[in-house]
């Protein structure tokens, strides 16, 4: 066998590959022969069959194997050995008329060639880095809502501004009757809240549904309606009031610090709002790292110029999935793709030129850690150390989960060079700053 390469451009590139018959002959007969042993032909006894009837029969359905697994076996090798970087898979050249009785084969690949190119993380102009802090005004709200969440209950006679009402809304013609506690300080409707208000429990108000809360979620949950029922919805219905309730805040105390935190965790309202702070934060960090994540990805790919063998990709996109592409639907699907292959290509070079690995042990350390952070949401703040060995060994026997944690690992490696070495501006805002100046 003989393969040579000739270079189209310095994104193309075509191997010729030629086969004797010295080169597949020997396996072929191999695999003729166990057939004439095994073959169930009538009119012949078991391993009788006369070879010539064998070879006419499965001869060239043999030999088209052979070949075709001799090529790419050789093409792989070749491709390893010669340190061709390139795009996609080599692509047949079209043969019409192929004679495959002659003493010699040849055939021709098309190559796709990655480009060459410099990637650099120092652009012109400094990518914002968000930096997101808990403000006073958010600490506060916390603070309210678990003195609220921890609160106690306490009956009242009549409706008050903030009380909590449980009743039954009904409406016969849209078949609602559904039992719900309203806040309401989430009603925005002021006419409703001025039926509401002075009432008793046995008593019944109409009320619109149309503007009825300040947040348009709570509509369905509170009639028990599906979501699609309840957008628009502008009707009547009759709440009957059952209880009148008064929250009354919980104390910020060591009971309660307790209850939040564990024993001996947190002793004073400034260790609280403190701790507010750091875990706020902490959970804030991770939108801004994706939010820089998404801004290094998008300047890399805008600064980072490069051809690609476009043709050849549309081409070979044509024939690489489930089913055959027309030219015009490769040509969509290149369109759509082109971003992320680009970025592939860039992370690649960066991965290389910044020498970034995975070790075994560090996927398995993350594994852990990724586990650990799960058990703590369901209230297992110290696992076992055997316990997680055990857990991260299940996860780690799955291909696609570690497919998934080597890629997140991965995008944390990148996120840290980033932040090296990147031209960055660090920006302090609040979270509600971040949102709107992020996501409008």
């Amino acid at each position: 066998m003989n393969i040579t390469k000739e270079q189209i451009d310095a994104l193309n590139a075509v191997l010729k590959v030629e086969i004797t018959r010295d080169d597949y002959q020997e396996k072929v007969n191999k695999i003729l022969k166990d057939y004439r042993k095994n073959a169930n032909i009538p009119g012949f006894r078991k391993g009788q069959v006369p070879m010539g009837l064998i070879k006419k029969q499965y001869g060239r359905s043999v030999l088209v194997d052979e070949v075709n697994k001799l090529l790419q076996d050789n093409l792989n090798r070749y491709l390893v050995e010669e340190k061709l970087d390139v795009l996609g898979n080599p692509l047949p050249k079209q043969q019409d008329n192929f004679n495959w009785d002659a003493e010699e084969l040849a055939f021709e690949f098309e190559l796709g060639l990655a480009p060459d190119f410099e990637v650099t993380l120092k652009t012109k102009k400094a990518i914002p880095h968000y930096k997101i802090v808990a403000d006073k005004k958010m600490i506060d709200e916390q603070v309210g809502r678990i003195r609220k969440q921890y609160g106690k209950l306490v009956s009242r006679d009549t409706v008050a501004a903030d009380n909590e009402v449980t009743g039954i809304f009904e409406n016969e013609a849209q078949e609602i009757n559904q039992k719900t506690t309203l806040e309401l300080s989430k009603i925005k409707s002021k006419k409703a809240l001025s039926s509401l208000k002075d009432k008793k429990a046995g008593d019944s108000v109409s009320l619109k549904t149309k503007g009825l809360f300040k947040e348009d979620y709570l509509l369905p949950s509170s009639l028990g309606i599906p979501r699609e029922k309840a957008e628009g919805l502008d009707i009547e219905v009759n709440f009957t009031i059952e209880e009148i309730n008064e929250r009354q805040p919980a104390e910020l105390n060591q009971e309660l610090f307790d209850r939040l935190f564990g024993p001996d965790q947190v002793h004073s309202e400034a260790e609280l709002r403190e701790k507010i702070k750091q875990d706020s934060e902490g959970q804030f960090q991770q939108q801004s790292d994706q939010k820089l994540l998404n801004d290094v990805t998008e300047k890399l790919i805008e600064t980072t110029s490069f051809d690609l063998p476009t043709e050849f990709l549309k081409k070979w996109m044509q024939t690489t999935g489930e089913k055959p592409l027309s030219e015009e639907e490769a040509k969509d699907e290149f369109e759509r793709s082109e971003k992320g292959l680009r970025y592939q290509l860039i992370e690649g070079k960066l991965v290389k030129e910044h020498g970034i690995e995975l070790q075994f042990e560090e996927l398995k350390d993350y594994t852990k850690g990724f586990i650990r952070s799960q058990m703590a949401q369901y209230g297992q703040a110290n696992p076992k150390e055997e316990d997680l060995e055990g857990i991260a060994a299940r996860v780690m026997s799955n291909k696609d989960e570690v497919k998934r944690l080597s890629e997140q690992l991965m995008s944390q490696k990148l996120l840290d060079l980033y932040k090296e070495k990147a031209n960055l501006k660090t920006r302090e805002v609040t979270y509600e700053e971040f949102v709107k100046e992020v996501y409008g």
